[in-house]
């Protein structure tokens, strides 16, 4: 399916940007940076906006999703944005019953443990997404139409972390009870894993089409799975979630070109604790694929063959420690990273809540200095948000 002629991809508005260049395998003039859960968390803006308000409730606020997702973008001068939400959002809008608890995360009213919990859950119909999604809709375009040239990431939360979630009825530190339900009732897990697949791949899908560059997908448990697990149990779902968007394209005029090329939205597929299933995670059908901070970019790119761009992996511990520390660091991660055909640095997971905002800042600029012109290959970068360049409150990084 084509994308519509005005969205960011198709107008040409993004598809130069450092962001999608890099996605495609091509590297830019220097290494874009974004962070996982850089929306919110460490920012008092953040902070100060979301007093008195649910976090699902934010989620599903256009305006306030669309300011949150905008606020470290224009702080940290990052290359992509990635839109505030959640994974459970999907969950939530279809009918089940989910709050993030403060301190917890997503608590389900029900554990999904039986085959007749199954049963009951899978009558939720998917389809209802066509209109409950419309908050998302709103969201992306609002949030789309400030960004100009800075590519906005989609993103959803993989088929089975979301089983997790649901067969456990909240967060886990093991998931005993979803690789127990696998084993004990596959056909159940089946069931199961095709309807999580079926809503977090709309979820993907409608964010891509209101105005998303890029989607990536979390699979924040699988690597309580082992690699026979995942390919069994967990793969296919994967595979099928990421179909959603798989069919999104758009033709792009390269110089000198005789005819149009046709790309596709780029797909990014990052998982915790996943250094065994690299592979299997690509092979799902991702463009790229995210690796965390316990395995080394280098080691990661060999795994994957020497042919698969990476995003990854600073260790978001580094975040505290002294400059000089966190600055020897970023330059091992951005060495390693060049073995691959091309690199999006972030981190190996998520910002944590107390992280000093002014790091982060001083950290995209660093690495834009030290790898510009570094690369053999050039593209155009990104282009600024259309907002002024930061908050009038935010400190300037030290």
């Amino acid at each position: 399916m084509n994308l519509d002629a005005q969205h960011p991809l198709a107008s040409g508005l993004t598809a130069d940007s450092r962001l999608i260049r890099a996605y495609q395998g091509t590297r830019p003039e220097a290494t874009p940076v974004w962070f996982m859960r850089q929306a919110g968390r460490s920012l008092p803006e953040y902070r100060s906006l979301r007093v008195g308000t649910r976090m699902l409730d934010a989620c599903l606020d256009p305006e306030m999703a669309s300011e949150i997702t905008l606020q470290p973008v224009l702080r940290h001068q990052v290359d992509a944005g990635i839109l505030f939400s959640d994974i459970v959002i999907p969950l939530k809008l279809v009918g089940v019953d989910v709050e993030i608890v403060a301190g917890m995360g997503p608590v389900l009213g029900k554990a999904v443990r039986t085959a007749r919990d199954v049963a009951e859950l899978v009558s939720l119909d998917p389809a209802v997404l066509e209109t409950t999604l419309d908050p998302i809709r709103k969201a992306v375009a609002r949030t789309v139409a400030q960004l100009g040239g800075t590519p906005l990431i989609g993103f959803a939360g993989a088929p089975f972390t979301l089983a997790a979630y649901l067969v456990e009825g909240g967060p886990s530190k093991d998931h005993i009870h979803a690789r127990t339900l696998m084993h004990a009732d596959p056909a159940a897990w089946a069931s199961l894993m095709d309807w999580t697949a079926e809503v977090t791949g709309r979820f993907l899908r409608a964010q891509v089409l209101a105005g998303a560059s890029a989607a990536q997908l979390f699979d924040s448990w699988a690597g309580a799975l082992s690699l026979a697990d995942y390919s069994r149990f967990v793969a296919p779902a994967s595979a099928a979630a990421i179909a959603h968007v798989r069919d999104l394209s758009y033709a792009e005029t390269a110089p000198g070109a005789d005819a149009p090329i046709r790309r596709n939205v780029p797909v990014v597929h990052f998982g915790v604790g996943t250094g065994e299933l690299l592979h299997e995670m690509h092979a799902v059908g991702a463009d790229v694929v995210g690796v965390d901070y316990r395995v080394p970019l280098d080691e990661a790119n060999r795994r994957l063959g020497g042919n698969v761009p990476l995003q990854g992996n600073l260790d978001p511990a580094l975040l505290a420690a002294p400059w000089p520390v966190l600055e020897a660091h970023v330059l091992d991660v951005l060495e390693r990273g060049r073995t691959a055909p091309a690199h999006v640095l972030n981190l190996g997971h998520g910002v944590p809540p107390l992280t000093d905002p002014t790091v982060l800042t001083r950290l995209v600029a660093f690495v834009h200095e030290v790898t510009a012109g570094a690369h053999g290959e050039t593209g155009a970068p990104g282009a600024s948000a259309t907002a002024p360049s930061e908050p009038a409150s935010t400190p300037a990084a030290s």
